[in-house]
């Protein structure tokens, strides 16, 4: 109520996602409850009030944006990813069933063998077994540890980076601080002396006109 009454604007406080995320919260949490279940469900949401920081501190709403914005972009290279691995899982199973079926036994179980090889877990001792009969399958293991743990990897972070980047911008236009800011209050009073160089002109031209008339 305190921060309803100091914002200037109330329609501007309705309209943030934010404000009314943080009114949800506070009013679900004061609602009183009875019953066992809806007691456990009334402390479950209750919960989330610990969410009500996001709200409050300007830096937590720039990240959390950034993740949900940079979600669908980083979809598209799980994708791919996805399609990589699964390749590689079923190389795998062909190759390498015959050595140890608890790995490699079918595409699915080649797949969790293949996300722990990204990981690093333990992917030499599977390495050096598969190296007793294929001496060649080295090659099969750098060459995936290569695409998925450092390319995809890679292009997950400058993804998640380049996001950030974009909503600390937004966040600066919007705030009118910082270079963006600077930058587009720039742009914007051009934008409105050029709209009014505009109106002059026309304003000349119609004068100029009209006494020629004369």
């Amino acid at each position: 109520m305190i921060r309803l009454v100091s914002s200037e604007n109330i329609k501007a406080f309705l309209k943030d996602p934010w404000n009314i995320f943080d009114s949800l919260i506070v009013i679900i949490s004061l609602i009183p409850l009875t019953g066992s279940e809806t007691v456990l469900l009334g402390r479950l949401l209750r919960i989330f009030r610990v969410l009500r920081l996001i709200s409050v501190i300007p830096e937590l709403r720039i990240l959390l944006n950034a993740f949900f914005v940079a979600i669908p972009r980083m979809g598209y290279v799980s994708l791919l990813m996805f399609i990589i691995v699964y390749i590689y899982a079923a190389v795998g199973s062909i190759f390498f069933a015959e050595i140890n079926q608890a790995l490699w036994g079918n595409i699915s179980i080649s797949m969790l063998t293949l996300f722990r090889i990204a990981t690093f877990e333990g992917w030499t001792e599977i390495m050096y077994e598969t190296m007793q009969v294929h001496p060649l399958s080295w090659m099969y293991y750098l060459s995936f540890i290569f695409i998925v743990a450092f390319v995809f990897l890679n292009m997950m972070i400058g993804i998640v980076v380049g996001t950030l980047q974009e909503e600390h911008e937004r966040e600066s236009r919007e705030t009118g601080k910082g270079e963006a800011g600077e930058i587009h209050w720039i742009k914007e009073r051009t934008s409105e002396m050029q709209l009014k160089l505009e109106r002059i002109e026309k304003l000349l031209e119609e004068q100029a006109s009209r006494n020629l008339s004369k």
